[in-house]
């Protein structure tokens, strides 16, 4: 047989699979002939282009479980996509089965239990149109279009993580389609090395079709004191040495991420600032309201800001501010560290890449990572990264895929003169496509564990697309 036969019998192969595999789903499966597959195959970072071999939308759990078994079965990579944004664009992958929970997205909310049980395919926002009207929330991150999955199995940075910790310290049980097709429920008593490595581990170990989140007490009736304030670029090492000094004195109600920014040209900051770099520091008060005015006093009077934009608002409003400025289909590229402090030597370095900035969309954030977060002891959980201090992030963003050259440039310059001032380690939701071999450096002393955990439920690493663990041999 000749090279191209043997070619056309592999293509009919896989094509007879492929049917195989949409006459038992519930769901679409989308290949290359069909007229959707580009707008399937398309992912949030827009710098990523990869084309599968064919993607399922899922409709539910059984779905999930026809396609791990139909990948296993036929040699087929696989690919798992949640609801919202990766950096690497991981939810996607040249000539594989591309899993995509997107359509999998309701929600169940239980007050009196104080939890909610949640579809892989929901965005956050999703979660928050069902817990907030309750007064209540799940430790999440800072964008409401951000993907349940994908933020929770990480870890989940957010809003709430000095007071309630991250998500994965709310994260109750999770179903999961493990390698062999199976689907098993894990908690603290049932399969719990599972449930220990899912809470920060990532995709490694499995697809997991739903979660159950303990929910918490946040403002009153959902209303929190949140919003930016705004400095100006030549007050940034000023506010970055108040900032570092301030934050863990702060009460555990009271959070804000530091970042480096270009003021958006649009309502509500003045016209006057619009496309003006700034510093600035995006708080977030959830404790009572009584007490608001004399808690967010020191960071309303500090310093010259040029907008105070503190005001009471619904907690799934401070959650999708900044959704609208970062859009699906923009060009990112990421670079990120762990970082125990902000010393003067990474304040020049900030200072420098800030008046730098080479687009509206490029940032620089700090989140913290202390309170109840740093409280817990670094193995309860795969997410190792305790020991107080800030998760950092780099990114260079724009429409434009002219500029993707630039803001790479720009990011990777500003992070390699960082990187000596971090802790050494990476949060795993931050790392980029070209960052793949720091899934170590991500996990720490917890990577050891992770790898045995991979061997024993995913010895072939079927899920490999994603920031890996290779399973221990």
């Amino acid at each position: 047989m000749t090279e191209l036969q043997e070619q056309d019998t592999l293509t009919a192969g896989r094509a007879s699979v492929l049917a195989d595999l949409a006459a038992a789903l519930r769901g679409d499966l989308i290949t290359a002939a069909d007229e959707g597959y580009d707008g399937a195959r398309a992912v949030y970072n827009a710098m990523i282009d990869k084309r599968p071999l064919a993607v399922a939308r899922c409709a539910n759990a059984a779905d999930v479980v026809a396609c791990v078994r139909c990948a296993v079965d036929n040699g087929i990579e696989l690919a798992v996509r949640g609801g919202g944004h990766n950096a690497g664009g991981l939810g996607v992958w040249d000539g594989a089965l591309v899993v995509d929970l997107s359509a999998m997205r309701s929600t169940t909310v239980d007050p009196a239990a104080r939890r909610v049980r949640v579809d892989g395919g929901c965005t956050w926002a999703d979660v928050d149109a069902a817990t907030v009207p309750f007064g209540m929330a799940t430790p999440s991150g800072f964008l409401a279009s951000t993907g349940v999955g994908g933020l929770a199995l990480g870890g989940g940075v957010g809003y709430l993580s000095r007071r309630y910790g991250l998500t994965v310290d709310s994260l109750l049980s999770a179903d999961v389609v493990l390698a062999d097709g199976s689907l098993v429920t894990a908690d603290a008593d049932h399969y719990s090395d599972l449930f220990w490595a899912l809470r920060g581990g990532g995709g490694n170990f499995g697809v997991v079709v739903s979660f159950t989140f303990a929910c918490h007490d946040v403002g009153e009736d959902g209303t929190v004191v949140a919003g930016p304030v705004l400095y100006s670029l030549e007050d940034a090492p000023e506010v970055m040495r108040w900032y570092r000094e301030l934050l863990p004195s702060l009460p555990e109600e009271l959070s804000g991420w530091l970042g480096v920014i270009t003021i958006p040209p649009a309502p509500p900051f003045p016209e006057k600032l619009w496309g003006a770099k700034s510093c600035v520091i995006v708080w977030c008060y959830t404790g009572p309201a009584a007490a608001a005015d004399a808690v967010t006093a020191p960071i309303r009077e500090f310093g010259s800001p040029l907008v105070v934009g503190l005001a009471p608002m619904l907690f799934s409003a401070l959650q999708s501010a900044f959704d609208g400025l970062y859009p699906s289909g923009l060009q990112w590229f990421w670079k990120a560290d762990m970082f125990t402090e902000i010393s003067d030597v990474a304040i020049d370095v900030h200072a420098k890449f800030a008046a730098r900035l080479p687009t509206g969309h490029s940032a620089m954030h700090l989140y913290p990572v202390d309170g109840a977060a740093a409280r817990v002891d670094a193995g309860a959980t795969a997410f190792p990264h305790r020991q107080g201090g800030w998760a950092g992030v780099i990114v260079g963003v724009d429409p434009d895929p002219a500029n993707a050259a630039v803001i790479t440039k720009w990011a990777r310059s500003y992070w390699k003169e960082l990187h000596p001032t971090s802790a050494g380690g990476v949060y795993v939701n931050f790392l980029g496509l070209e960052d793949r071999d720091r899934a170590h450096g991500a996990y720490g002393g917890n990577y050891g564990r992770l790898s045995r955990i991979k061997a024993h439920y995913d010895p072939h690493n079927v899920f490999h697309i994603n920031q890996n663990i290779p399973p221990a041999s």
